[in-house]
């Protein structure tokens, strides 16, 4: 919100400069955007006379002017304005001044059709006075030629700009700033004359009834009005202008810039109807589907019930707290003006803003809440204006329905400023602080009865009021305790499981991944391919037509992604996500999966065929397993796929027959197909919430390193054997034959074919020993190669192929 150094001591009593008025704002919690003095950019604009202003040679739009500016000779300038014309005075920039409303440098000896322009004429919005770009800023013709414009208008300043929180509604205007400021020493509030203002005689427009059905949402709470006769409208006072101009508001006329002065003044929205222009009685009411309203920003909306209007028999005149419409606006021709003032409700005035999109001063102030004491006083502050500004009659207010008051009362311990804050404050100090910001306290002791002010809805129990001291206090006067210093080893801080993510991150990225943030939703369709689809498990408003359920895996997310990218030529992708999938909605059945994906491969020529497998997708599941600390090798792996891989083509890695923790292998071609995607792609599912913590070790110091000097030696087998029998049985047998010796197991070769049985295979393997005090002989290396034949054939009832 931004308001002038002067229009904050209107309500303010202090010599502070707008530096340490700032600080102060900061100090309280109203955190000072900026501070901007507008002299400073715009000293170098003058007044000029438009001495002669003919068209353009070259163009139709353009005119040739030749401007006095007070140098002693006429400048030639050209200017595209409609309003530029013979006679008129104008602000004029000399070459090489910057415009901050197009954000350029003037150059001199422009030429623009064939025509030197040595300067420009501007407009409000070129000098970023408001968003008025439809001409150039015409001055009355008295103003002085060669004057700095800034003088002539009085625009020196200081525009303050805070940022106001959504609780503080009480901070949307100028007063509520000045109020809190008071309570902070700054300065001293003044009081704003609220009386009632008597009337002419009764208003000729009854009050407006309610036409609400019951259970109905119900925006407005109170409406008050007041009818004037035989105003003269038209511009307002010189002084109103630059006050709006200021804080970047466009002029209308006298009546509407009386309430905008009102809005920004006291943070109390105001409307204004041309009473003329209501057709019938005007009502308050909800809008009916299909309705739609002309507003004042020149769009149509279309509205719906829940959505409240005051309207006549024509229908709405005004979409209630957010925006007036076209039909019933003010205008210079105005004579009779129906004001209102009313209390709404924030939450449905915030709705209304939502599904409209309409950003206005009124919804930015209600939709935070306004004082509802201030309804019918704001509207006898307006009176005043109205009749100081515009003249006419002012007749009886009308008053339909009845404002909600918090009434709120807090049993507030004084001890606690000091519990919560740190702050040692007196009791007396308290109360002096909480009543300046309006609070009144009763009661004696330890504990006093709070009543809050009806300004402040936000504060509603004891931590609040104790943060309210604190903001007058000052934060910067909060001691600073240090921690106490740990004379042991700090605890683990972080979870199992936000290690894990972390882990599984660093280990994917380190591999070559990838990472991916996809939708928690995905289409129904695939919800239930991936093994989801429950009704519970349906969004009730979901963001997107085809984003419904809620995600029981995150491959769909990825192959998606993939889709996308592969659109877009990429040929090779390697994208991993760690997130969350739901299985339920139990707590149990919201877990944490790292999973990932490869496609294409690589193209170079060593690449064995440029495409990925289902040993891809293992090993980056095994490097997964080995981060958090467990082997593949000592888990149980089972060639069943999951329901979306290939066939043959992946298996699961489980504990056990009841607890499986990954997946992995090719995805399959019919889900492929219907991401349109070619395949082979390989990928993998890992439940980081079902993995058992890792077995902790005695001491975490490494174990001494063991180097033997004796060579390793090497004995190949190849074993006949079903082919259904698992590698990784084989591998297992062979290893365990002798554990002292043998230290490592591997395939080197799998043969199916001519010369061996349809049912069988050859698996050849390739077994090292490892001596470690002595040179084997001849007899204990056969004696070791005997042991590896008898385990690997009671473990697979194979045999060595000869």
């Amino acid at each position: 919100m931004k308001f002038t150094l002067d229009w904050l001591k209107e309500h303010l009593d202090t010599t502070a400069s707008a530096d340490e008025i700032g600080k102060a704002l900061t100090m309280i919690g109203l955190e000072v955007e900026d501070i901007v003095d507008p002299a400073e950019k715009l000293r170098p604009f003058v007044v000029a006379h438009v001495v002669e202003a003919k068209p353009h040679p070259n163009s139709d739009h353009l005119n040739l002017c030749k401007v006095d500016a007070g140098t002693g000779t006429l400048i030639d300038v050209v200017c595209g304005a409609p309003n530029a014309r013979t006679g008129m005075k104008s602000v004029f920039a000399f070459p090489d001044t910057y415009i901050p409303g197009k954000d350029f440098t003037l150059k001199a000896g422009v030429v623009i059709r064939g025509e030197p322009s040595n300067g420009m004429l501007c407009s409000a919005a070129e000098l970023e006075l408001s968003n008025d770009h439809d001409g150039i800023i015409e001055l009355p013709a008295d103003a002085p030629i060669g004057m700095a414009y800034v003088d002539y208008a009085k625009l020196g300043n200081t525009v303050i700009d805070i940022s106001i929180t959504p609780n503080r509604g009480d901070a949307t205007g100028v007063y509520g700033v000045a109020r809190d400021l008071a309570a902070f020493g700054a300065g001293t509030l003044k009081t704003t004359d609220m009386s009632p203002v008597p009337s002419k005689g009764p208003s000729p427009i009854p009050p407006l009834p309610h036409q609400f059905a019951a259970g109905e949402p119900k925006a407005i709470r109170k409406f008050a009005g007041r009818y004037f006769k035989g105003i003269k409208n038209g511009p307002s006072p010189d002084w109103l202008q630059q006050r709006l101009r200021a804080v970047g508001l466009r002029p209308i006329n006298a009546v509407v810039d009386i309430t905008n002065l009102v809005s920004l003044g006291w943070g109390r929205p105001l409307h204004a109807y041309d009473a003329d222009k209501i057709v019938g009685q005007a009502v308050l009411r909800n809008a009916k589907a299909g309705e739609e309203f002309d507003a004042l920003d020149n769009k149509l909306y279309a509205l719906d019930e829940t959505m409240t209007v005051i309207a006549d028999d024509a229908g709405p005149l005004c979409l209630g707290g957010v925006m007036g419409g076209i039909r019933s606006g003010t205008t210079d021709a105005t004579v009779n003006v129906l004001m209102e003032c009313a209390s709404w409700d924030p939450d449905l005035i915030a709705q209304t803003g939502r599904k409209t999109g309409i950003v206005s001063d009124a919804r930015y102030r209600l939709e935070r809440s306004v004082d509802p004491a201030l309804t019918e006083p704001g509207l006898e502050l307006a009176t005043r204006l109205m009749l100081e500004l515009v003249g006419g009659e002012a007749m009886q207010p009308v008053i339909s329905g009845e404002d909600v008051f918090p009434n709120t009362v807090v049993q507030f311990p004084l001890a606690e400023v000091e519990r919560l804050t740190g702050l040692e404050t007196s009791a007396s100090e308290i109360e002096a602080i909480l009543g300046r910001l309006g609070f009144k306290l009763e009661g004696a002791g330890p504990t006093r009865k709070v009543h809050v002010p009806s300004w402040r809805p936000d504060v509603t129990m004891k931590a609040d009021l104790a943060e309210e001291v604190m903001r007058m206090v000052g934060v910067d006067n909060v001691p600073i305790d240090p921690l106490p210093r740990l004379n042991h080893v700090a605890p683990r801080m972080l979870t199992t499981l936000q290690n894990r993510r972390r882990l599984a991150r660093r280990t994917l990225a380190a591999r070559g991944l990838d990472e991916a943030v996809t939708w928690s939703f995905i289409p129904e369709a695939e919800a239930v391919r991936f093994g989801g689809g429950a009704a519970e498990l349906k969004l009730a408003n979901p963001i997107a037509s085809e984003l419904t359920d809620m995600r029981p895996s995150l491959l769909p997310g990825l192959l998606g992604a993939a889709q996308r990218n592969t659109n877009r030529g990429l040929s090779e992708l390697k994208l991993f996500e760690v997130g969350q999938v739901f299985h339920s909605v139990q707590p149990e059945g919201q877990r944490t999966y790292a999973s990932g994906l490869r496609l294409g491969g690589s193209r170079h020529w060593q690449a064995q065929n440029g495409k990925v497998s289902v040993f891809d997708a293992k090993s980056d599941i095994a490097a997964l397993l080995d981060a958090m600390g467990h082997d593949i090798d000592k888990l149980q792996l089972v060639a069943e796929p999951a329901a979306w891989s290939h066939p043959g083509r992946g298996g699961r890695i489980q504990l056990g027959p009841k607890l499986t923790i990954g997946w992995f292998g090719e995805v399959h071609p019919s889900e492929l197909e219907k991401f349109d995607l070619t395949g082979p792609v390989a990928a993998f599912e890992l439940d980081l919430d079902a993995i058992p913590e890792p077995r902790k070790k005695p001491t975490r110091s490494k174990p001494a390193l063991k180097l033997s000097d004796l060579m390793p030696l090497s004995r190949d087998f190849a074993f006949l054997v079903d082919r259904s029998v698992p590698a990784a049985t084989l591998l297992r047998a062979a290893k365990n034959a002798d554990k002292t010796l043998i230290t490592e197991v591997s395939v080197f070769d799998v043969f199916e074919g001519k010369g061996i049985a349809e049912d069988k295979k050859s698996v050849g393997i390739a077994v090292t020993l490892q001596p470690s005090d002595k040179t084997l002989t001849d007899e204990e290396i056969e004696k070791v190669a005997a042991n590896v034949v008898a385990a690997v054939s009671k473990a697979t009832g194979g045999v060595l192929r000869t």
